[in-house]
């Protein structure tokens, strides 16, 4: 299955026929994204499944009404097991960003990190997960995210990218953690428990 969040709210694309939320189900190729995204704002809805017999092929269709901008990013473990987050907009995230014209989704995501947060030493672990979300910008926009496990030693102090929103870049433990995604968006939380799930 795909999940793709609007406003935090989850639209679930799955072949899947077995009910597994209390989230109304649609048929795909009866649907118009544009109705769904628009019945997300009710607040009465939590979230929509859409169904379709063939995954890929729906979620093909699906993508196709938004235009894609791609971005990558890290979840970054210090020696201590605490992760690197970065505060913008009033919320907790993970150090993302858009990748570049030629450039990889490895080399976008350890080059964001390092410029939302001023660290070095990176080390790319491993790929996490891909997130999905909506958001309007001269249109309606899909993001999606690539995700990657990565680790640093780097003791230097971290200094957060003022000019892109960020005012603060710190490393946390479980505890802080638990209470920074109080705070979050509903993919970093996805993010989180792929992680917990490793």
């Amino acid at each position: 299955m795909y999940v793709v969040f609007v406003n935090d709210k989850p639209i679930i694309v799955t072949s899947s026929q077995k009910k597994e939320n209390s989230y109304p189900i649609y048929i795909l190729k009866n649907s118009v994204v544009e109705e769904i995204i628009h019945k997300l704002k009710n607040k009465d809805i939590k979230g929509v499944n859409l169904y379709t017999p063939d995954l890929e092929k729906g979620w093909n269709a699906f993508i196709k009404s938004f235009h894609t901008v791609s971005a990558a990013g890290g979840l970054v473990l210090n020696p201590n097991k605490e992760i690197l987050f970065i505060y913008r907009s009033e919320k907790w995230d993970l150090p993302k960003g858009r990748i570049e014209l030629g450039e990889s989704t490895e080399e976008a995501a350890i080059r964001e990190v390092e410029e939302e947060c001023g660290i070095s030493n990176l080390k790319l672990v491993k790929p996490l997960i891909t997130t999905y979300h909506t958001y309007f910008q001269d249109g309606l926009k899909l993001k999606e995210t690539f995700w990657f496990l990565m680790t640093s030693d780097s003791e230097e102090v971290l200094v957060p990218q003022l000019e892109e929103g960020i005012t603060i870049a710190v490393f946390k433990n479980q505890t802080a953690i638990t209470d920074a995604l109080q705070n979050s968006y509903k993919n970093i939380e996805l993010v989180y428990d792929t992680f917990l799930k490793m």
